[in-house]
């Protein structure tokens, strides 16, 4: 039985101006393989309604699950929570048990919660909220689409909430093979390979070392760990002296 798919949207203009580094999809990227979810696609789309609207439809309709990234904050720009309330025709309003962490964290720091914090606060109709434990505000659920914050201590934290609720597979296993020929001469007995193990993923990665002499790094995939390892002998042998 294959694995449960994923995507992932990641939400801002400051990610495609360059200004601010993802890590986001790394780190997520990293906990569904050990999860076994697979995950199928990343996209990014900037701060539009209608980009963020149009993406959150067509990857949901595809993806068991969709984890977002980005936009929502307290800011004008925050709009990701308005955008996945109208892909999916919810109403969002201020919701008294999101308004009501908010309320306490901030009477405890002292800090007013005035109606920018209140923004956070505004949760699509029949949304699940995520958990927190970093700065309180919350993200949600909302079918089959995920929604956390974009600062990176954040998003750790709400994929260690969400995770454990989500149907898992059978753990990716890689095991990786450097080979000191080029991909010219690699190519042929690869796709070989690729034919005989159908089932699983085979990617060449090449480099040039210090004396400028080409290689690769061959990834072979899969979730039987015996399998990997034959085809990682296989190749191996292949390319004996």
């Amino acid at each position: 039985m294959p694995n449960p798919t994923a995507a992932m949207l990641v939400i801002g203009d400051e990610i495609l101006s360059g200004r601010t580094r993802d890590a986001n999809m790394y780190h997520l990227a990293g906990e569904l393989t050990e999860a076994g979810i697979d995950l199928a696609e990343v996209r990014v789309v900037s701060d539009r309604p209608e980009a963020i609207i149009s993406a959150v439809q067509a990857l949901a309709g595809t993806y068991a699950h969709v984890f977002t990234s980005g936009g929502i904050g307290p800011t004008h720009d925050d709009i990701t929570a308005d955008c996945i309330a109208a892909a999916f025709g919810r109403p969002i309003d201020i919701r008294a048990d999101a308004r009501d962490l908010l309320a306490a964290h901030y009477e405890k720091a002292g800090i007013e919660l005035n109606a920018a914090r209140l923004r956070m606060a505004r949760i699509p109709e029949g949304a699940e909220l995520i958990d927190n434990p970093v700065s309180v505000a919350p993200g949600f659920i909302l079918e089959n689409v995920y929604v956390m914050a974009g600062v990176p201590s954040v998003f750790r934290a709400m994929v260690a909430s969400v995770l454990p609720q989500l149907t898992a597979g059978a753990p990716l296993i890689s095991e990786t093979l450097q080979i000191d020929r080029g991909e010219g001469d690699i190519a042929g007995p690869l796709g070989d390979l690729a034919e005989q193990y159908p089932t699983l993923s085979m990617g060449s990665y090449p480099f040039q070392n210090k004396s400028g002499k080409f290689g690769a790094n061959v990834v072979i995939r899969g979730t039987d760990g015996a399998e990997v390892r034959r085809a990682i002998e296989q190749l191996a042998a292949a390319f004996e002296p």
